[in-house]
């Protein structure tokens, strides 16, 4: 069976959306499907070409068996509303164009944002054959649980007819989490056999344990000698409240603790500016490392921050960078309520706080200490057991086809 996948995020970028559809996309190769992935030349976060690529029309290679066409796009940083609707426009008529000829049996477009949902959807008129929409967030309502939409605005409304049709029109429906799936079923009268929940997880032996000396030789090197490391690794967007963070830890008087800010997004200029004002140098702000890279600096951290904006919105996801660093035996200091709370919880894997509640982060930070190392390691492990991305990949192709 022919496969055509729609993404605009896809290796060698490393954000959470493009590692998830490679993994599921080389399980489906393995399992004898034909894949074709259009998506864009790299550059995300920063909006800058990866070295070695060109933003030019059309470029063809082959990635572990998947054929993998890159498209142009207008560029542009992770920031800027009006910008970034021009990017994931000019995304969607491209692959849409580019789609028209490519052979397939079936069709995969995966949200957010909806635009990739948009080409797939019309594609697949085009081609008179199902499609599948991935949905990973719930746009628009995420849009707004940031503050860049009003949901009393004419534009939010459009979002919410376009959403309600995708959903309608879709074969299957691929969500997250199962509070997405309550979601679709209650508000848009989705018949729940069309709903299938398939969670980010994690492959283990992608994630190559560092060596013991490397570690200690990047610690050393970053001046956190003996100091108690509290990384947070990924983007830094507006729904990640890490100004909150930044100014609850301003307040941390024991010098032991340092709080590491790894990756880049379209908070972080103005969160290395908000830090400036600060009377503290309990942090370090680090460039975006690549795949490779991250379980070393993963390596150097005693806990793993997660962390989100206060917002209803937020209850319903569960951050993909905890399963990351379950799979290297970091201890989760989570600031998500609803579903995460829930795993983190279920499996004694972390201490949970209330989002942009100071006294709670505090209390959590010195919580998360007294973990049992033994028995937290087994929650690791079963953890890892359930949350297998290959056995994940290959029941959601069993559900899609």
């Amino acid at each position: 069976m022919r496969i055509l996948f729609l993404t605009d995020n896809f290796p060698p970028e490393t954000n959470a959306p493009a590692t998830r559809t490679y993994e599921h996309c080389v399980k489906w190769v393995e399992l004898g499907f034909q894949v074709t992935v259009i998506t864009c030349f790299p550059n995300f976060p920063k909006g800058k070409i990866f070295e070695g690529y060109t933003n030019k029309l059309y470029k063809k290679e082959n990635i572990d068996g998947i054929t993998v066409i890159r498209v142009w796009s207008y560029i542009t940083e992770n920031n800027g509303f009006v910008k970034r609707i021009i990017d994931y426009a000019s995304y969607a008529i491209i692959s849409f164009l580019f789609g028209l000829f490519v052979k397939t049996d079936l069709i995969i477009a995966t949200s957010p944002q909806f635009f990739t949902a948009i080409s797939g959807r019309i594609l697949s008129v085009f081609k008179r054959i199902p499609w599948v929409m991935e949905v990973r967030d719930l746009w628009p309502d995420s849009i707004a649980a940031v503050g860049s939409m009003n949901k009393n605005s004419r534009s939010f409304k459009v979002l919410k007819r376009i959403e309600h049709h995708l959903y309608l029109s879709a074969s299957r429906i691929v969500v997250v989490t199962n509070s997405f799936k309550k979601y679709i079923i209650k508000e848009h009268k989705i018949k729940p056999k069309k709903v299938g929940v398939f969670t980010n997880g994690v492959i283990t032996n992608n994630l190559k344990k560092p060596k013991p000396n490397d570690v200690i030789t990047l610690k050393e090197s970053l001046g956190l000698k003996n100091k108690i490391v509290i990384s947070y690794i990924g983007t830094h967007g507006l729904a990640h409240g890490l100004e909150f963070i930044l100014q609850s830890i301003s307040k941390i008087k024991d010098s032991k603790y340092h709080f590491l800010f790894v990756g880049d997004g379209a908070e972080k200029q103005n969160l290395l500016e908000y830090s400036k004002t600060l009377e503290s140098n309990n942090f370090t702000f680090l460039e975006s490392v690549s795949k490779n890279e991250m379980p070393l600096y993963i390596g150097i951290s005693d806990f793993s921050l997660v962390n989100l904006k206060k917002s209803d919105e937020f209850k319903n996801v569960i951050p993909s960078k905890i399963f990351e660093n379950i799979a290297m035996y970091k201890p989760i200091l989570l600031g998500v309520e609803g579903e995460s709370k829930k795993l983190i919880d279920a499996y004694g894997v972390g201490v949970c706080f209330q989002p942009e509640n100071e006294e709670s982060f505090l209390n959590a930070l010195y919580d998360i200490q007294k973990l049992d190392r033994e028995s937290f390691k087994i929650n690791c492990n079963k953890m890892l057991t359930v949350f297998d991305r290959n056995n994940i990949a290959e029941n959601l192709i069993k559900f899609i086809v």
